[in-house]
């Protein structure tokens, strides 16, 4: 079976896959996502008067972090050593875009963690937010691009 998924054994149990004997390569995953914001919200930010500090840049950390400890968080990743991870978070019209990149030399793909780093920045920009918004919608989260060489 060609689809078959790869984290699920022949009986069927959750199984971490075994990477040991793929080359490593250099890899690299981009993703993104969207926060929708209302106006009152928008304008804390773009004047950063936000009561809990620098809503873009502490999001943009939050997403560095999560990337980082994405195998603590999903259950069968594996722990990779990353040699780059970049999130920014973009001030839009109607809310937040956020986009993440990450590097590695690997026997596996960085796509979960480029996809963490996002949903982590957007959750962090819903926490701060919260107090004043409370109609915030994250949304279109996706992976953009899967890369290895």
């Amino acid at each position: 079976m060609k689809n078959k998924l790869s984290h699920i054994d022949k009986k069927g149990k959750a199984n971490m896959v075994d990477v040991g004997d793929k080359a490593i390569q250099k890899r690299s995953a981009k993703a993104c996502g969207f926060i929708q914001l209302n106006e009152e919200t928008l304008e804390q930010i773009k004047e950063n008067n936000n009561k809990k500090g620098d809503v873009l840049t502490v999001a943009e950390i939050a997403g560095i972090q999560a990337a980082k400890r994405c195998s603590d968080l999903i259950p069968l990743c594996h722990t990779l050593l990353l040699s780059k991870v970049a999130v920014t978070c973009e001030l839009k019209s109607k809310g937040v875009y956020v986009h993440s990149e990450v590097k590695c030399k690997g026997e596996t793909g960085v796509e979960m963690e480029a996809l963490t780093a996002v949903n982590v920045a957007l959750l962090t920009v819903y926490d701060m937010c919260k107090a004043v918004d409370k109609n915030m919608v994250i949304t279109d989260i996706k992976l953009l691009e899967k890369k290895k060489k």
